[in-house]
C-alpha cells in the first residue's frame, strides 16, 4: 500500500468541501507532528502535566467538556440548557450530587458552579422527547476536549481567535440555528472505576469498584480554559499515584455514553447497565416505544462503546458481538428469549478485521470478525428474509455510492439499514483524515503511521455521507426519528497523541454536523429539531503556544528552534 497525500477521490469531496479551508501552503501540521515525535517535546503542545515531554499522557482526563445545543434557547422547561447550569447546576446541591453519585463525592459540592452534569444531556432529550420534537440529534465527539476543539478551531482560521468560551472557527461553533443556541461545560466523571465483570454470567462482582467519581474545581478548574489556582498535583486529572489527598475516576466512553442516555452514573466499561450491573432503559428505547425511529452512526466499529451504549446492554463494553446483535435486534447473551427491537439505522466500521480468539467476548465468541459475525449478517440481510438493507465494504465498489443507493432503497421499502466499513488494516476505522484535508497520517506516540490505498479511500463512506445516508432512511418515518452520530476517531487521534489526526478527525465530524443542519434548513426548522453536540470525555492535550498551529511549516520549525535555543 503506498501513501496517497494529493489525491482526493471523489468519493470524499463532501467533507472536504464542507470542512474549514486549511492553512494556506505546505503541511505545517505534519511537519509540527512529526518533529514532535523525533523530538520527544514541542514548543507548540503536549499532552499530559509534562511540558517538557510530548507524549507523556495517552488516555482520558477528568477535564469539563464543552456542550453545544441547538433549538433550545427559551424552547421550554427542561429544553433550555440554562436550566441545568448556574443557579440550577446540581453540583449546588448536596442531595442531588447524592443521588447522582451514590455517595457524597468528596470535594465536588460547589456553591458557584456553572456547569451541568452530563447527565442533564438525557434530560434535556428526555424533554425533547415529551414536548413532541420530531427530530432528535446526538452528536458526540469521541475524546474532544475544549483544547482539542481549540486546536482545530485555531489552525482553520489561521488566527489564535478566542482564548475563551464557545470559540469560533467550526461549523458546530459559529452556527446559531436561527438565535437558537446554546452553550455550556459539564462534568463527565463516573460512578466509579475499577468494577470486574464476568461476560458470561453478565454479572457485576463489586459493585463500586475502587476508585469513586466527583470533581473538584479548585484541583482541576471551575471552567474548561482556565487551570486552577493552587493545584496540589496535575496528576488529578487523571487519579494518577501523585494525585494528593483526593482522586477522582475520569470517564470512559461506554459510561459516559449511559449517562447521556440513560440519565445516570454508572461503572466504565458498562453498557446499558447501571452501577449494580441492572439493565437501564435509554433515550433510545423510549423513542422507540414512541413510534419513532431510531439510529446509530460511527467512524469507528459499529459496536464500540457510544453507538453500543445508546441501544445495547451488556456488562462489558468488549462483547462486541453480542453489543452487535441487539443493536440489530438478534438474540445475545443479555436478550437470549426477547431481542431488543433493533435500531432502525446502524452504520458504522468494524469491517476488515478478524480474530480467531477474543478474551473479552466471552465463551460464545464466533471466529471471525470481532463486530459482526457472518452469520449475523447474513441472518438481517433482508436477501435472506432479515428487515435491513445491508451495504458493506466491497471491492471496486464506491462506498459513498453504494450506501446511498442502499438508504433509497431502505427509504423506498420501509426497511432497515445496516452499514459497515472501514479501512483495513487498521480496526476498522474509516481512514483517518489529516489536518490539511488529506488522508496520509503521520507518526504518533506509537512511532507508526496507518497508510491507505486508493481502495480504502474509494470503497469507504466518510462520516459525513453515512449521515447523510442515515437520514435518506429516517426522514420518511412521520412520528420522527432520533440520531446518534459519533466521530469516533478524535478519541483514536488523542490516545496516539497526534495533532494532525485530531484536528482532521475533528474537521471531519464537523462536516457531518454541517450535514444534519443543512438537512434541518432544508426539511425541518429549529422548532421542530434539537440538537446537541458535545464530547464523552477530554485527553489531556495542553496547547502552550497555539499561534504555532497557524504558521507555514518553516516559520514553525524557525519558532521552536529559536525557543529551544533561548532556554
Amino acid at each position: 500500500m503506498s501513501r496517497r497525500r494529493s489525491i482526493t477521490p471523489l468519493s470524499f469531496l463532501l467533507s472536504a468541501c464542507l470542512a474549514a479551508a486549511p492553512a494556506s501552503g505546505g503541511d505545517p501540521i505534519r511537519d509540527l507532528q512529526e518533529r514532535a515525535i523525533d523530538r520527544g517535546q514541542s514548543e507548540a503542545a503536549h499532552w499530559g502535566w509534562q511540558p517538557e515531554n510530548y507524549s507523556l499522557w495517552g488516555t482520558h482526563s477528568n477535564r469539563l467538556i464543552p456542550v453545544y445545543t441547538y433549538g433550545t434557547a427559551n424552547a421550554g422547561a427542561g429544553l433550555d440548557l440554562n436550566d441545568y447550569t448556574g443557579e440550577n447546576s446540581l453540583y449546588r446541591d448536596p442531595a442531588k450530587l447524592i443521588r447522582l453519585y451514590g455517595r457524597p463525592p468528596v470535594e465536588t459540592y460547589n456553591t458557584e458552579a456553572e456547569y451541568l452534569d452530563q447527565t442533564n444531556l438525557y434530560d434535556l432529550q428526555r424533554a425533547a422527547l415529551d414536548a413532541g420534537k420530531k427530530h432528535i440529534f446526538l452528536v458526540v465527539f469521541d475524546g474532544m476536549d475544549w483544547q482539542t476543539t481549540r486546536a482545530a478551531a485555531t489552525y482553520n482560521t489561521g488566527r489564535v481567535a478566542y482564548t475563551s468560551g464557545r470559540g469560533t472557527g467550526l461549523h458546530f461553533q459559529d452556527y446559531d440555528a436561527n438565535g437558537t443556541s446554546q452553550y455550556g461545560f459539564m462534568v463527565t466523571s463516573p460512578h466509579n472505576d475499577g468494577t470486574d465483570v464476568d461476560v458470561d454470567e453478565q454479572r457485576v462482582l463489586n459493585p463500586g469498584g475502587s476508585t469513586p467519581g466527583g470533581y473538584d474545581p479548585n484541583r482541576a478548574g471551575a471552567d474548561p480554559w482556565t487551570p486552577a489556582e493552587g493545584l496540589e498535583s496535575p496528576e488529578y486529572l487523571v487519579s494518577g499515584p501523585k494525585a494528593a489527598s483526593v482522586k477522582h475516576a475520569y470517564t470512559d466512553s461506554a459510561s459516559s455514553a449511559v449517562s447521556m442516555t440513560a440519565g445516570l452514573k454508572t461503572y466504565n466499561n458498562a453498557i446499558g447497565v447501571d452501577a449494580e450491573g441492572r439493565q437501564v432503559e435509554t433515550i433510545a428505547h423510549m423513542a422507540q416505544r414512541e413510534g419513532y425511529a431510531v439510529g446509530a452512526v460511527s467512524s469507528v466499529p459499529i459496536s464500540h462503546a457510544t453507538p453500543a451504549a445508546a441501544y445495547a446492554h451488556n456488562v462489558h463494553r468488549n462483547d462486541y458481538q453480542d453489543l452487535t446483535r441487539d443493536l440489530l435486534g438478534l438474540p445475545s447473551i443479555s436478550h437470549p428469549e426477547r431481542p431488543l427491537p433493533g435500531l432502525d439505522v446502524l452504520i458504522g466500521g468494524g469491517y476488515g478485521t478478524d480474530r480467531d480468539e477474543d478474551d473479552g467476548q466471552g465463551e460464545n465468541y464466533v471466529p471471525g470478525n470481532p463486530y459482526l459475525t457472518a452469520e449475523d449478517r447474513r441472518q438481517v440481510d433482508v436477501e435472506n428474509g432479515g428487515r435491513y438493507v445491508v451495504a458493506y465494504r466491497t471491492p471496486g465498489v464506491n462506498g459513498a455510492e453504494r450506501l446511498a443507493e442502499a438508504a433509497d432503497e431502505a427509504a423506498s421499502g420501509s426497511k432497515r439499514l445496516l452499514g459497515f466499513y472501514g479501512a483495513e488494516p487498521g480496526g476498522g476505522h474509516l481512514p483517518y483524515r489529516t489536518a490539511d484535508g488529506g488522508y496520509d497520517p503521520t507518526v504518533g506516540r506509537k512511532k507508526t503511521a496507518e497508510e491507505y490505498s486508493s481502495r480504502d479511500l474509494m470503497e469507504n463512506p466518510t462520516l459525513a455521507q453515512m449521515t447523510r445516508a442515515a437520514l435518506t432512511a429516517l426522514e420518511g418515518d412521520p412520528e420522527g426519528f432520533w440520531l446518534l452520530v459519533e466521530a469516533g476517531d478524535v478519541d483514536w487521534a488523542n490516545h496516539d497523541n497526534n495533532l494532525d489526526n485530531s484536528i482532521g478527525a475533528v474537521n471531519s465530524g464537523d462536516a457531518a454536523v454541517k450535514v444534519v443542519t443543512d438537512w434541518v434548513e432544508q426539511n425541518s426548522n429549529w422548532q421542530e429539531s434539537v440538537m446537541i453536540v458535545t464530547a464523552d470525555h477530554g485527553h489531556y492535550l495542553v496547547l502552550d503556544r497555539p499561534e504555532l498551529l497557524t504558521t507555514q511549516s518553516e516559520s514553525a520549525e524557525d519558532a521552536e528552534t529559536e525557543s529551544a535555543g533561548a532556554e
